[in-house]
């Protein structure tokens, strides 16, 4: 099929927020992406200590997170003691997504502060993998148990990086044929839907060091229309500058095409802007645009926001020196400023820039404000709460939804 033909096949566009069913539509929500792939030491699957550590390592001064996560709710049978010590002198721990009661209390937190849903990362790479496969499977059935037991949504997404184009469709479909069709994922009562159909993401498509959009083109026709694996709708993860075809993204035609042959452009922004001023100058030059030109061609608009970012420590451990709280949160002030400027520039769902990813310091669950001391320096929260961007994740959330006001001041406790 062409990409002309599949465009036409795509349904209407998404009616507004007031008039969309909750459990049909994403508008109105704010979603996050939840990683689950720091794994400890561990012996299944020959494991060790990925994402804390690399190269079986994980101890002061060789460390691949930015943030220390704050274990002070889990129980014991959750926390995984390691080397470092706090201030104190206590044995500092770290959660495992292995661990079902963990990711259930990850999925309770966002039921607690009004967080609609999360998009559970799924690596292709090592999905098509007999030996990594059943970590993510392990992370994934805890997904579905926590979804199911708190009433939160979720649905998957696909991470393309470093899949040949050769592989592409492959590697994709065999899986996803595995989990909609033997797993039934698609059949939860809490999967996310959109336009009245289960949700895939495909993310990674149009980037500058990846393969050209079209190779992708087959993989989102399977995805639609399939008899058995299809009638989905298609969320595709592409570049800040897609429109453009300029910095992160790829100058190439197919990356329109694709997109029109798909349901919703999800561009991803971490890294493109640094502080609330450039946050809000781009949603006017490029954000506004986007959702204009998604509402012309009847494609629905996710963008994506982050509340900080850095990851000097994660590339210490690959030789580089990088800035420490490179791009800082200001109490939530970036955050909030981006989800106050992208729905003036008219967009009626959001994606948080993630949930658990604590290796380059975009975290908004639980992180602490006590890690432990010595030569790795750690991010807080900068003595605010725990949860404070659980907290103001579900107030933008909120704001979406006209439950509270889209003001340029940041909601108070």
């Amino acid at each position: 099929m062409t990409a002309a033909a599949l465009a036409q096949s795509a349904a209407p566009a998404a009616k507004p927020a007031a008039l969309a069913s909750r459990a049909t539509s994403m508008d109105g929500k704010v979603f996050v992406g939840y990683q689950g792939w720091a794994t400890p030491l561990r012996q299944e699957d020959g494991a060790r200590w990925v994402h804390y550590g690399n190269r079986g390592e994980f101890k002061p001064g060789f460390v691949c997170v930015e943030m220390w996560p704050d274990t002070s709710d889990l129980g014991d049978d959750e926390k995984i003691p390691t080397d470092f010590r706090h201030q104190d002198g206590r044995v500092a721990t770290v959660f495992d997504p292995q661990n079902a009661k963990t990711v259930n209390r990850h999925f309770a937190w966002m039921k607690q502060y009004g967080i609609d849903g999360a998009f559970l990362q799924r690596f292709v790479n090592p999905a098509a993998s007999p030996k990594q496969r059943p970590e993510l499977d392990r992370v994934l059935d805890n997904v579905r148990a926590a979804s199911r037991e708190n009433a939160v949504e979720w649905g998957l997404m696909y991470d393309l990086s470093g899949v040949r184009a050769s592989e592409i469709f492959s590697k994709v479909s065999d899986d996803w044929k595995r989990l909609a069709g033997e797993a039934k994922i698609r059949a939860d009562a809490r999967y996310i839907h959109h336009r009245g159909k289960p949700v895939m993401v495909l993310w990674g498509i149009g980037l500058r060091d990846r393969p050209s959009p079209k190779e992708y083109l087959s993989l989102v026709e399977f995805l639609k229309n399939d008899p058995t694996y299809g009638g989905n709708t298609v969320i595709l993860g592409v570049p800040f500058y897609w429109r453009s075809g300029q910095r992160d993204a790829v100058d190439d035609p197919s990356l329109k095409e694709i997109i029109l042959a798909a349901d919703v452009i999800a561009p991803w922004p971490v890294g493109r802007y640094a502080n609330p001023e450039g946050a809000t100058r781009l949603a006017k030059s490029e954000r506004e645009p986007d959702a204009q030109w998604a509402a012309a061609h009847q494609r629905d608009y996710l963008p994506g926001i982050f509340p900080g970012f850095s990851w000097h420590n994660l590339m210490l451990t690959r030789g580089s020196t990088n800035a420490f709280n490179q791009i800082p949160r200001l109490g939530g002030k970036f955050l909030w400023t981006q989800a106050i400027s992208s729905q003036r520039a008219g967009a009626r769902m959001l994606y948080v820039a993630m949930f658990d990813e604590i290796d380059e310091g975009t975290a908004i669950f639980k992180v602490s404000n006590d890690p432990p001391i010595g030569e790795t320096p750690f991010l807080t929260y900068e003595g605010l709460p725990a949860d404070h961007y659980l907290w103001l994740t579900g107030q933008i959330g909120k704001m979406l939804r006209g439950e509270i006001p889209a003001t340029d001041e940041m909601p108070k406790r």
